[in-house]
């Protein structure tokens, strides 16, 4: 059992446990969903899996409380697929494993999940609780937040009764945020005419590594490092001191994460 689930609130960190046991890449989330459906049921919810592949998990208000206004609580299953070169990990099969380092839940080389399955956790606690007095709930767990809103643009209409909706995809305890991060996707291809490598030049891989990475969004003031960038500075650096030829440049596979890692083979010329 993962120390996690030794962590305070207990719900919340037993249910974002069994959530990081599930692999759940963005446009994978059949089991995730076959997990809040079982939850559903397990407690008696009336549980909903709309044409998108949404599911909407309701709770009847407490009694006295169901003239209040209904509340939706909204958050997203899939998680972002990223792992260090060196960690060993098949997001399609794996596991996430957790580690808790001081104050922090980590994960062991991989992205950790907890965007958003931390609010998916907190949401099922919220549901599965009877010492909570509320007005109607629904939870709304959508798919494919990550890569292309596919869930949230294919919601049933109608399907939610609710007046009120809080979406716990967040960041900062303690804060209420209204608005969240845009982006811009930008798809350039540049045809190129390959060439034999001239004779006399050494092949070696440079490698940039050991980055903190980041959300696109929410990160992206932070200052941390884009290593594609880092990567083409000193490619360009090395082209202008040295005449390097570049045969191989890779880095970054997902829009909305800051690279951490990126590598390129080069062809050095003898330096004389």
């Amino acid at each position: 059992m993962s120390e996690i689930t030794k962590l305070q609130p207990t719900e919340l960190w037993k249910y974002f446990h069994e959530i990081t046991l599930i692999p759940r890449p963005s446009k994978n989330e059949s089991r995730i969903v076959d997990y809040i459906v079982k939850f559903g049921n397990d407690n008696n919810l009336k549980t909903y899996v709309d044409r998108a592949g949404n599911v909407i998990v309701s709770k009847p208000a407490t009694p006295g409380m169901e003239n209040r206004k209904g509340v939706i609580i909204q958050t997203h299953l899939d998680m972002v697929p990223q792992k260090n070169n060196d960690k060993v990990h098949d997001f399609l099969k794996d596991p996430i494993e957790t580690v808790i380092d001081g104050e922090w839940v980590k994960a062991n080389g991989t992205t950790l999940g907890s965007d958003n399955g931390i609010g998916v956790a907190a949401t099922l606690a919220i549901l599965a609780s009877d010492k909570l007095t509320h007005g109607p709930l629904e939870g709304l767990f959508t798919i494919d937040e990550e890569t292309g809103m596919t869930g949230a643009n294919g919601l049933e209409p109608g399907i939610l009764k609710g007046e009120i909706m809080l979406n716990l995809d967040s960041e900062t305890e303690g804060e209420l945020c209204v608005g969240c991060a845009g982006g811009v996707n930008v798809n350039i291809k540049h045809d190129y005419a390959e060439e034999k490598a001239p004779a006399g030049l050494s092949a070696y891989k440079v490698t940039v590594k050991g980055l903190k990475g980041g959300h696109s969004g929410v990160d992206i003031a932070l200052g941390r490092a884009n290593s594609v960038k880092l990567l083409f500075r000193f490619l360009m650096q090395a082209e202008a001191d040295f005449g390097i030829r570049v045969a191989v440049a890779e880095g970054g596979d997902l829009r909305n994460a800051i690279p951490r890692e990126a590598s390129a083979v080069l062809l050095v010329p003898e330096i004389k």
